[in-house]
């Protein structure tokens, strides 16, 4: 069983800094995906970006790519999500999720989330 904790959200001005970190606890399989999903009110829950645990692959989606950068440390078991330039609408809770398998868009097919972390983004 994988356990996730985010922390890191919470208020920014349009063009400030965050960075979410996710903790995971259990046994990441050199063969897992850790991502960070997003939901926003009355919206589906979108993938941000992913990364590969054992190669570092990474995959984002169009409108944070060259502004969001993530990463993980296999050692400390941790995924982090670098949010830079942020806009308004990334305003949204954040998900750190885990799946046993390739990087794939979709919400359903990770078996693992977190409880969600808050990013408001507002002047």
């Amino acid at each position: 069983q994988v356990q996730l904790v985010e922390s890191g959200g919470g208020l920014a001005q349009p063009g400030d800094s965050l960075k979410l970190s996710c903790v995971a606890s259990g046994r990441i399989f050199r063969t897992y995906s850790m991502a960070w999903f997003r939901q926003s009110s009355g919206q589906e829950r979108e993938l941000v970006a992913a990364i590969g645990w054992e190669f570092g692959a990474t995959h984002y989606r169009d409108s944070v790519k060259g502004r969001f950068s993530i990463s993980r440390d296999t050692n400390k078991k941790t995924v982090d999500l670098q949010m830079n330039s942020l806009k308004p609408e990334d305003t949204a809770v954040y998900y750190c999720a885990a799946r046993n398998g390739p990087i794939l868009g979709r919400a359903a097919v990770y078996q693992y989330w977190g409880q969600g972390t808050q990013v408001t983004v507002s002047s």
